[in-house]
């Protein structure tokens, strides 16, 4: 499903898990994105929490790490270090995922 986020767009862990048929396991998405090995190529650094910040567990490095690539797709964030989920929220079809995630 991560594979699925396009280029400038972000989803919530809990967006990730609704989609993967896995409603309010967005845990279990964020264990599996911290585990992928470093040479995968899934696009990892597009999802977020559902406040629209990048994940406070990730450490200082990898926050700096996902919050630059974010940055070179063209995602901004506010000067809270939050992004507008309203603006960069990847919507599959077009429109809402059914909850706010």
């Amino acid at each position: 499903m991560v594979k699925r986020i396009p280029r400038g767009r972000v989803a919530t862990y809990g967006q990730v898990a609704l989609l993967a048929g896995i409603p309010r396991r967005a845990r279990q998405v964020g264990y599996a994105l911290h585990v992928l090995p470093d040479d995968s190529v899934v696009p990892w650094h597009r999802v977020v929490n559902a406040g629209g910040r990048i994940s406070l567990h990730s450490g200082p490095t990898l926050r700096a790490i996902q919050r630059h690539l974010l940055e070179c797709e063209g995602v901004s964030f506010g000067e809270d270090g939050r992004l507008d989920l309203n603006r960069f929220q990847w919507q599959p079809d077009g429109g809402r995922t059914g909850e706010r995630t």
